[in-house]
């Protein structure tokens, strides 16, 4: 009973935590050489600051407890982006925009879900503060892509929305109806969207590989209002290249409650389920808004898909082995493992290899 964790909570064991380890390494070392700088913000803050940052329900997944020193309700991160984007807000206000940020640490929910019961779980990232231009999102984009290459995922598909087509479209309607149709091309339910306006209907097959998608949005688009948003996903299909498989579902809102005018889902083979997320929203500081766009990672459905190597490659080291030529052997990139007593062997230290006169040999 001793070893039994509250359910929703996990150990991440070797070689599982070292192979997530690596990958949060490589994508933020991706990050980094981009400019994206780490910032560490705390686990929890007081209530009222972290949830009233907090976008769409997730104030609703907080975990909260009361301080033992100020007396104060305080809140456990179930996200660390409304951090990011305080940080910048307050800390860095000073700072010349646009501010470039990443970061990584553990996140907990209040609860799970079916699809994903576990109630922690570590999210990584990129902000981009004080501009949500296409530039801004080109760039953006393309760091995420390159980050995950660096990590070892190279078979990458990513969706892009438009979270805010509906209210460009219209904009006229009652706040209702707009929900409503909203909800029906979101569910892509034809009679639910036909029973309120069948001129929606097309956006329903604006849906799929992205060349084809973006022509019947563009042919949906017979009045000229979708141009700029047009061109500007163009852009950014471009700035992606080949590196990734391109969709656009412009009507996908599900996790795009907080994001403007771009949103984007990204997808590894394999996986069971999206990767990362991200786009163009705005921060909100003292009453003032502020511009930005980002994306955010797990690395836990990666691990289950298997796409990360979480292979050993472990040199056992005999007792009496040169001192020199470990040393150089782990400058080589090997792992060494060295013998502590007569009785230790290779298989008891899950080595793969085992040092011997002629260099490292596979067992």
């Amino acid at each position: 009973m001793t070893g039994l964790l509250p359910k929703g909570f996990h150990d991440l064991l070797p070689p599982l935590a070292d192979a997530a380890a690596r990958f949060e390494e490589a994508v933020l070392g991706a990050a980094f050489a981009h400019g994206y700088e780490r910032a560490d913000p705390p686990l929890a803050e007081f209530e009222e600051t972290l949830t009233g940052r907090l976008k769409s329900d997730g104030a609703a997944h907080a975990v909260r407890f009361v301080d033992p020193v100020s007396g104060r309700m305080l809140a456990i991160r179930p996200d660390i982006t409304s951090q990011i984007g305080r940080i910048a807000a307050t800390r860095m206000a000073h700072h010349p925009r646009p501010v470039r940020l990443s970061y990584a640490g553990p996140v907990l929910l209040l609860a799970g879900t079916e699809l994903r019961p576990e109630r922690t779980r570590r999210q990584m990232g990129c902000e981009l503060i004080g501009l949500d231009s296409v530039a801004a999102v080109r760039e953006t984009v393309g760091v995420a892509v390159e980050a995950l290459h660096a990590a070892g995922c190279a078979a990458l598909t990513i969706d892009l929305t438009l979270p805010d087509l509906i209210d460009t479209l219209a904009e006229r309607r009652d706040a209702a109806t707009v929900e409503a149709l909203r909800d029906r091309l979101d569910a892509k339910d034809a009679g639910g969207v036909a029973e309120i306006d069948a001129d929606f209907l097309p956006l329903i097959d604006a849906a799929g590989p992205f060349d084809q998608a973006i022509e019947r949005l563009r042919a949906f688009d017979t009045h000229g209002l979708l141009a700029t948003r047009i061109d500007a996903l163009i852009a950014i299909a471009e700035a992606v290249g080949d590196r990734a498989t391109l969709t656009l579902d412009p009507t996908e809102r599900h996790g795009f409650e907080y994001q403007s005018w771009f949103g984007f889902s990204i997808f590894a083979d394999g996986a069971r389920e999206e990767i990362g997320r991200g786009g163009t929203y705005n921060v909100v500081a003292d009453g003032r808004e502020e511009a930005a766009v980002g994306f955010s990672l797990y690395v836990d459905p990666v691990l289950e898909a298997g796409i990360v190597s979480a292979e050993r490659r472990r040199l056992f080291v005999p007792l009496g082995s040169d001192p020199a030529v470990v040393a150089r052997l782990r400058g080589e990139g090997w792992v060494t493992v060295a013998a502590l007593e007569d009785s230790d062997s290779a298989a008891a230290q899950a080595c793969t290899h085992t040092l011997k006169l002629d260099g490292p040999t596979a067992l």
